[in-house]
């Protein structure tokens, strides 16, 4: 039997969107929690832009003592060198996946799609959007961090050697410390990824400031796209 596909919140034109963006909720939130973000933005409507906002599945998490939350994988810690769940965040990639597609079939050209997430919800976007096999338009993650860094390097896909990359941090995080974020932009950029960098007064959140650099940017990757 077919695997169901992730349950999502849409917000987006009425007629034939032009471009998506896949926006992944962080640990024990839900698709409804960046949702309100979409008018802060003030995109142009002539840009047609659907965003999409799954609903992570129920699961475990060890890091809170077991209790199940949405996750899009279980986390086992948060310290340097703790183990990954390789599994879980695989199969986090494959449901991702499957929303590209579904994109695609109703007509979004695949260079025309965003990958973004907040917290788990980014790295799971940077672990899927660096090894995804065809360009896309963007990748985009807040107060997160690359997992299976090994992983990446070793199968990354050249047709996204080049793509934007959107990463932004606060260095007062208390949840993913701000030198996770730092990190994630040395290794980026040490290898060549054109990640754009920000950093925010702010806790693990998301601040005006953050969301007009991230419209801009929105704007901008979209409109390259396009070309």
């Amino acid at each position: 039997m077919a695997e169901k596909l992730l349950e999502t919140l849409e917000v987006g034109p009425d007629a034939q969107a032009r471009a998506a963006v896949i926006w992944l909720h962080g640990l024990g939130a839900d698709g409804r929690d960046f949702q309100p973000i979409v008018p802060e933005l003030s995109l142009p409507q002539e840009a047609r832009i659907r965003f999409v906002f799954p609903h992570a599945p129920y699961r475990p998490v060890t890091i809170n003592g077991g209790m199940t939350m949405r996750a899009w994988y279980d986390l086992l810690g948060l310290e340097a060198g703790s183990p990954q769940d390789t599994a879980g965040i695989q199969d986090g990639e494959r449901r991702l996946r499957k929303l590209i597609d579904r994109e695609i079939r109703r007509g979004v050209a695949v260079e025309r799609i965003v990958l973004a997430g907040f917290s788990q919800g980014g790295a799971l976007a940077l672990y899927t959007g660096l090894r995804y096999p065809q360009r896309l338009a963007g990748i985009m993650g807040l107060s997160t961090y690359l997992p299976l860094h090994q992983t990446v390097a070793d199968s990354r896909a050249e047709d996204n050697a080049k793509t934007p990359i959107f990463i932004a941090h606060g260095r007062q995080d208390p949840v993913l410390p701000f030198e996770l974020g730092e990190y994630t932009r040395r290794w980026l950029q040490e290898r060549g990824y054109p990640a754009e960098w920000r950093e925010y007064a702010m806790g693990h959140q998301v601040c005006l400031e953050e969301i007009q650099a991230i419209a801009a940017w929105l704007q901008r990757v979209l409109r390259e796209s396009s070309h």
